[in-house]
């Protein structure tokens, strides 16, 4: 067996597809950007969903990819098994309609045997196939020569997610021989396939050639797809004899790392200890990827899961005596293991680790409130002599604090108790019953569009050039059929070329019309996409009769159109403005340009300030009155990015780009339309900033016509109230606000002086005449105060002359509103009279409600009409206790 590392085997596995024709394809976002049914990008095969189900057709239908995927639905598992993940590598190769079976099977083979690349042993090798799929069965034995008794027919080798594609598949496994035998020979499990270590599954090859129909039948696709799947981290478990996934060059730098954070435990010391270092090395990969991709740390979708991971790491830390944050130093290791192949990662190290670190941080807080949680758990069950906490309870402290399951179970044992195991297992199982009900629900991949993917007309977008233009109508689409001719309604066209953008990048699509050869308007263009095979997809209000094979003028909205690439080129501006003023981790997570206003979302741990705001607002009409201009650039990706262009992760690169450069300033990948020239753009103003979901920002801005008009109706609003001020001119108001600011501030002053004297008036009778109720002395009366904050300097006063035991004020500060406060004694108190339950029990009669401590409660209530039924409850109250 060779002795590769895991960043040989990955690159190895791809240039070996990469010589039998396919296209590399980069490891996508663990984000899915396209696909609102995946929480996280979780096979290889969901980045190629759009080439499968027919919405986009690729340039190559090879296609081969090491993907970065997230699964978390078997967390429990990770550091038990070992082969659990949450974050795991899918080498794999791809057809969308291209070679099929012998192909997949043969290079299969040529690829795990070859000396020139894995170079395994062949008598290793075992392989399962459908018991009805013949066909795979003959091609490993007679063209991959593998020996009849080393191919073994299962009944579950067929992949089939309910409606869709589906069709049988091949798994490949190695043997690792005697030495991982955990069962006996005779074991029915033990054989490829079976629940067992000896035999370790490392490729699943599908073969998708039925359509699974609503009824329950197969039909056969019309373009059979071949969908490979090779675990990398299992691979290298084999090339390096390991044995579990967590001794090879992958996690054990990690493993190491934390070893030396513990001091006091080491891996291999015991099987308890061993879990929490397989968790941290797990846990702290795929948060550090996930970051890296632009999710944050919050208490909901994908954010939940990145608090999850670390919260459970922490734990386990904890375990292993690290009781400081510490995971945020492992996210380096992470960088320098995935270096090869991720060298964003590295370069990206210093804010991944700040963000988790604060993580960690807040975490500590929580963490005393799940052990105060489960201390009142423990002292609760003793009172009620039970020998168990619920399963509720623990299974909150699991899910909500992030505590592991044996850590309850070691604290409990420590006071004698134990857990309802069953009660938390009931309680995991609808968790996920739930998880998998809302996933469920999710569309699945659907059989190719054809009507689309089979429109393979040349088009081309000539519109960075010009805005009208003569044009062939050559594919009509109404009521979901082609046609060579439509009088009315909606339908879809393609050109032969067209001057209308196809939304994409955040740029909204162009507006026009389209016209007949004697100048007639005959369609609205409403809307325009990308179909599968890249043309320009019109949408159209049909307006006269349309043919196809007819020449046709094609006119943009100019006016639209010339509003949409002044605020592009301002989104360009802000992006860079932006990482001038608040760091170079800021990336843009999302953009909107419409005519009217744009929209920019990017990501930044908290709110931006308004200095910070007018630093970037100054910066970007620095740069339109410098008047730079604006070129683009057509050239390669590696040339493109030795340009310093910015790439977004959520865009797919060709080999061939567009960069656009505004001046020396900004550099960026865009497919979408600029001015020339950034005077074009005369002014922008910034409308708001706010936060739209964990770490992520969004600012609206405004630009040219528009902008001025917003600062024009903001001066006409200054205008107006330096008239209300008899102020001559505008640069007075602030002076002049301050000063009435001031003068209020006074006169509140003067006004809470003498309600407080009248306060003390009203105490000077009150207090003197307390009556007895039940051997307590009650204060119980209406006063005449401005609200609140009276009520309880007379508290104050009540308490320092001992007036009585309890004292109970009411106010009426307007017409609608009550203020009642409640006040007891130390004695009153020791007799078991508290604050808090009187005044529960008088607020109803005031409309309202309240509460508070034993000595000091308060409430509000909505009906005047009832304060004098509230202080005769109150004395019935006492006389009641």
């Amino acid at each position: 067996m060779k002795e590769l590392t895991s960043s040989q085997i990955r690159q190895m596995y791809l240039d070996f597809f990469k010589s039998k024709g396919h296209e590399v394809m980069p490891s996508a976002s663990l984000i899915p950007h396209d696909d609102p049914t995946l929480l996280w990008i979780n096979s290889g095969v969901a980045t190629m969903k759009k080439f499968f189900d027919g919405s986009v057709v690729p340039k190559n239908p090879r296609i081969t990819s090491s993907q970065k995927s997230i699964r978390t639905n078997d967390i429990e598992n990770v550091g038990h098994t070992a082969r659990h993940h949450t974050l795991f590598e899918m080498l794999g190769n791809f057809s969308v309609g291209d070679y099929f079976k012998e192909e997949a099977i043969t290079w299969a083979w040529e690829l795990l045997t070859s000396p020139k690349w894995f170079g395994m042993d062949p008598e290793r090798l075992y392989v399962t196939v459908y018991p009805k799929d013949t066909e795979a069965k003959r091609i490993w034995h007679e063209e991959a020569g593998l020996a009849l008794d080393h191919i073994v027919e299962v009944e579950d080798n067929f992949w089939d997610i309910g409606q869709g594609p589906s069709g049988p598949d091949s798994e490949i496994f190695y043997d690792r021989g005697q030495e991982f035998n955990n069962l006996a020979d005779d074991d029915p499990e033990n054989y490829p396939g079976g629940e067992n270590e000896r035999y370790l599954e490392i490729w699943n090859i599908v073969f998708s050639e039925f359509n699974h129909k609503p009824d329950d039948t197969y039909e056969p696709l019309p373009h059979k797809n071949i969908d490979t799947g090779m675990g990398l981290e299992r691979v290298v478990s084999v090339f390096q004899h390991a044995k579990t996934n967590f001794e090879t060059d992958l996690f054990l730098p990690l493993i190491k790392a934390t070893e030396k954070k513990s001091g006091q435990h080491h891996y291999g010391d015991s099987t308890e200890t061993d879990v929490s270092f397989k968790v941290i090395a797990d846990h702290i990969r795929a948060v550090t990827f996930a970051i890296g991709d632009g999710a944050l740390p919050s208490n909901e979708g994908r954010g939940y899961v990145i608090r999850r991971l670390i919260r459970r790491a922490v734990m386990h830390g904890r375990q292993l005596g690290i009781d400081h944050a510490f995971l945020y130093q492992l996210v380096p290791v992470v960088g320098k293991i995935m270096e090869s192949y991720y060298p964003e990662v590295l370069e990206q190290a210093d804010y991944i680790a700040k963000v988790v670190r604060m993580e960690e941080d807040r975490f500590n807080e929580t963490l005393q409130d799940g052990l105060q949680l489960l201390n009142e758990n423990i002292k609760k069950a003793k009172q009620d002599d039970a020998k168990q906490l619920t399963g509720k309870s623990v299974f909150k402290l699991y899910d909500t604090y992030g505590f592991p399951l044996e850590l309850t179970k070691e604290i409990a044992a420590d006071q004698g108790l134990e857990i309802d195991q069953t009660g938390f297992d009931l309680e995991m199982k609808q968790q996920k019953e739930r998880a998998r009900s809302a996933r469920s629900n999710a569309k699945s991949m659907g059989v190719q569009k054809s009507l689309l993917v089979d429109i393979k007309t040349p088009s081309k977008y000539v519109g960075y050039e010009k805005l009208t233009v003569t044009a062939v109508l050559k594919n009509i689409v109404a009521s979901e059929k082609q046609v060579d001719q439509v009088a009315s309604g909606k339908a879809e066209l393609i050109f032969d070329q067209t001057p209308f953008y196809a939304e994409m990048g955040g740029q909204v699509a162009d507006r026009g019309v389209i016209k007949d050869d004697q100048g007639k308007v005959v369609a609205q263009v409403i809307d325009v996409q990308h179909a599968p095979n890249g043309q320009n997809l019109h949408t159209v209000e049909v307006l006269a009769p349309l043919t196809t094979a007819t020449t046709y003028e094609l006119a943009v909205d100019q006016d639209f159109h010339n509003k949409v690439r002044k605020n592009h080129t301002a989104t360009h501006l802000l992006d860079q403005a932006l990482r001038d003023v608040l760091g170079s981790h800021t990336h843009q997570a999302g953009s909107l340009v419409e005519p009217d206003y744009l929209r920019f979302d990017f990501t930044n741990l908290g709110s931006v300030t308004a200095d910070d705001l007018k630093k970037v607002e100054k910066i970007v009409n620095d740069k339109i009155w410098q008047a730079l201009p604006v070129k683009t650039v057509i050239t390669d990706i590696e040339a493109a990015k030795k340009m310093g262009a910015i790439a977004l992760f959520t865009e797919k690169y060709g080999k061939v780009v567009r960069v656009v450069k505004v001046g020396d300033y900004s550099t960026e990948f865009c497919g979408g339309n600029h001015v020339d020239n950034t005077s074009e753009l005369g002014l922008f103003k910034i409308t708001s900033e706010s936060g739209v979901g964990a770490g992520v920002r969004r600012i609206e801005a405004v630009t040219s016509k528009e902008a001025f008009e917003y600062l024009d109706q903001h001066n006409q609003l200054l205008q107006q109230t330096a008239q209300q001020l008899k102020l001559t001119q505008l640069k007075e108001l602030p002076h002049r606000i301050a000063q009435m600011t001031d003068e209020i501030r006074d006169l509140k002053q003067k006004a809470a002086a003498l309600e407080g004297k009248l306060a003390q008036q009203q105490t000077a009778d009150i207090f003197q005449q307390p009556v007895t109720v039940n051997q307590h002395t009650l204060v119980a009366a209406q006063v005449e105060v401005a609200g609140m904050q009276q009520l309880r300097a007379l508290a104050d006063q009540w308490k320092a002359q001992n007036s009585s035991d309890v004292l109970v004020l009411a106010a009426k500060p307007a017409e609608n509103k009550v203020n009642l406060i409640a006040a007891v004694s130390p004695a009153g108190i020791k007799d078991g009279i508290k604050a808090g339950d009187l005044i529960k029990t008088i607020a109803p009669l005031v409309g309202g409600g309240g509460g508070g401590r034993p000595d000091l409660a308060q409430a509000g209530g909505k009906n005047p009409a009832g304060i004098q039924a509230a202080l005769a409850a109150a004395k019935q109250w006492l006389a009641e206790r």
